[in-house]
């Protein structure tokens, strides 16, 4: 295989797509094996495992260690995620996090409904399984949306997320209630016990996650023996690890501890740079980075693989699909998510006059409510935990079932939206709800650096540093999409990152002094082509190669004229919690992810899509 082979394939299994198509070789795997070996299929899965400390000992069966812990670690890189959007995402309008709520019991509350229709003269036994048609599958509907990709809106991400989360969280509850034995209350205690010595430790400062690990323990194992399923535990520990940007200050300790190493590269000062690195970035994203990659190519495939295995067969399939008990798991799923969806969303909207809507277009909405069908991980602990035998295995048919139902729903969603006019898809996608604007300081043509229009519908911002590498390997694509596009404006701010570069304050100040005599934008253009050499003799040339003023350019530099105006781009950067270069804002909205011609290109045909419509759609 090629470098260039490798390294798409990798890129692929570290998206979205790659680990939902992972889960989907999982699946193919668990019903093979099941179909070619059922007995060793089951054995394996209920050989017994024991942990003991002293005279307290743990025994399960593999299937339950995996169902109860390794899904534990599953929920809580869902809890990561979730802070972190409640930190820093879409839910920081706390409006949005209502609203979320709202669609998600929605969510909830018809797909069971549905089922005990569907139900209704089955039999209890049947009917006991409503948890199972209640629940989305995070992994696989953002796989789908990954899918579908460039046909939806990226806020729709968030808005999937933020009610996955709020579903996970009430199914985890149901679960616990509903599905759970006797509940054993001093067991209970020491498990709210460890979760509020979890909260006190972030209270107090303590940034290690791996000292939260001893208290997360200790819950999920009192939960167990409080007769509640463990698993909530980790979307509470999750949830409770907070998210923030790099501070500019920490990033500048982390440089002189690095700076101290290099000047003497000694064990105790190797060891303090290492913590002063890690101290930069939140442990919310420090967590997440260690154990995203396990649980979406390793945990999640393994408990596909122990939970999907179902003997098939012409008889059995004709059983589950004539079954009241597999019609309503699709019902309630396929049906039941959009129907909630839109109509606790449309409910809420109404009641609250529209003060909260959805940060999407109800076209949008839709899709994401057909996305939500896709039912498996829980579904599957739930199934597992209300059913037995042949109920057991229509409640599996109906759940893998889900998911290629729900990709051909919302594909199809996809397809009607693409048939409408451009501005009434645009409208049905993006919606009239006010964006969340992460840009503090407002751009000021008086003030600010503008290239382009000034009537542009789209605002390009970008902070950057002349020193700066990332920026030099963005300048061609920013370049080309101001090429491009009539309707795109460009700023540029200074935040010179000094700690690292130590020329790029006095190439900013370069910059500035050749504004004075109107030739900005050409300076900034040399300087980004000739980042490996910024000093004074070099800046001095390039003010003679573009025939400016030598004796005024000098004089200006000396002066430091420039260096107020850089300072006050540095303090706009801190507002908006910029602290590395290259940082874009389109329309006030922070760019995240890739800054290639196609990243940034998508993002800008949003942004002018979102920029044509009315605020009162």
């Amino acid at each position: 295989m090629s470098a260039q082979s490798t390294a798409r394939w990798r890129s692929f299994l570290q998206t979205e797509t790659g680990s939902a198509a992972l889960l989907l070789v999982a699946v193919a795997a668990a019903l093979l094996w099941a179909n070619l070996d059922a007995r060793s299929y089951e054995t394996v899965w209920a050989t017994r495992f024991t942990v003991g400390l002293g005279s307290y000992e743990l025994s399960l069966e593999l299937h339950e260690w995996i169902n109860a812990g390794l899904m534990s670690l599953f929920f809580f890189v869902v809890g990561l995620e979730a802070r972190r959007e409640f930190d820093m995402g879409e839910l920081r309008d706390r409006r949005w996090v209502l609203l979320s709520v709202i669609a998600g019991l929605g969510s909830m509350v018809v797909p069971a409904l549905i089922y005990l229709a569907f139900t209704a003269g089955a039999g209890g036994a049947a009917a006991h399984g409503w948890g199972v048609a209640m629940s989305t599958d995070t992994a696989f509907a953002l796989g789908i949306l990954a899918v579908l990709g460039r046909r939806l809106p990226a806020s729709l991400r968030a808005f999937m997320l933020s009610i996955s989360v709020v579903d996970d969280l009430v199914s985890l509850v149901v679960i616990a209630v509903f599905y759970s034995g006797t509940i054993h209350v001093p067991a209970l205690l020491v498990a709210v016990g460890a979760l509020l010595a979890i909260v006190l430790m972030r209270l107090a400062g303590v940034r290690r996650g791996v000292l939260c690990a001893v208290p997360a323990v200790v819950a999920w194992v009192a939960l167990h023996e409080a007769g509640v399923d463990p698993v909530v535990t980790g979307l509470a520990v999750g949830a409770l690890m907070i998210a923030y940007p790099a501070p500019r200050e920490d990033l500048e300790r982390a440089s002189r501890l690095f700076r101290l190493f290099r000047e003497q590269p000694t064990p105790e000062l190797q060891r303090t740079a290492i913590q002063g690195l890690a101290q930069t970035i939140s442990p919310n994203e420090r967590l997440e980075q260690k154990f995203l990659p396990w649980v979406s190519y390793v945990f999640v495939p393994v408990f596909a693989l122990a939970n999907a295995g179902i003997e098939l067969s012409g008889a059995t399939l004709a059983d589950a699909f004539t079954s009241p008990l597999t019609l309503g798991i699709l019902a309630g799923c396929l049906l039941g998510k959009v129907i909630g969806i839109v109509v606790s969303m449309a409910a809420a909207r109404g009641l609250s006059g529209g003060r909260l809507r959805p940060n999407v277009g109800w076209g949008a909405v839709t899709a994401g409510g057909a996305i939500a069908g896709a039912a498996f991980t829980v579904s599957l602990l739930i199934a597992s935990i209300a059913f037995r035998g042949a109920d057991l295995d229509r409640a599996r048919i109906g759940i893998l079932a889900t998911i290629p139902g729900a990709f051909l729903l919302s594909w199809t969603s996809t397809v009607l939206l693409r048939l409408l006019p451009p501005a009434r898809r645009a409208r049905a996608l993006l919606g009239g709800a006010e964006p969340l604007t992460d840009l503090a300081v407002p751009v000021d043509p008086r003030h600010d650096r503008v290239r382009g229009p000034a009537d542009a519908l789209v605002t390009v911002v970008e902070y950057g540093d002349f020193e700066c590498p990332y920026c030099g390997l963005a300048e061609p694509a920013v370049r080309e999409l101001l090429g491009d596009e009539t309707d795109v404006r460009y700023v540029w701010r200074h935040p010179p990152l000094t700690d690292v570069h130590p020329n790029a304050q006095l190439a900013a100040e370069a910059s500035e002094a050749a504004a004075r005599q109107g030739r900005f934008w050409e300076m900034h253009d040399v300087l980004l082509a000739n980042q490996h050499a910024l000093t004074v003799r070099d800046l001095i040339a390039y003010a003679d190669q573009l025939g400016l003023n030598a004796e005024e350019f000098k004089q200006s530099l000396t002066r430091r004229e420039g260096a107020r105006r850089i300072s006050e781009d540095i303090d706009s950067a801190d507002l908006s919690t910029v602290s590395g270069t290259p940082t874009f804002f389109i329309n006030g909205r922070r760019h995240h992810g890739a800054y290639d011609i196609a990243s940034l290109t998508e993002a800008v045909s949003h942004a002018r899509l979102r920029a044509l419509l009315p605020s009162s759609a």
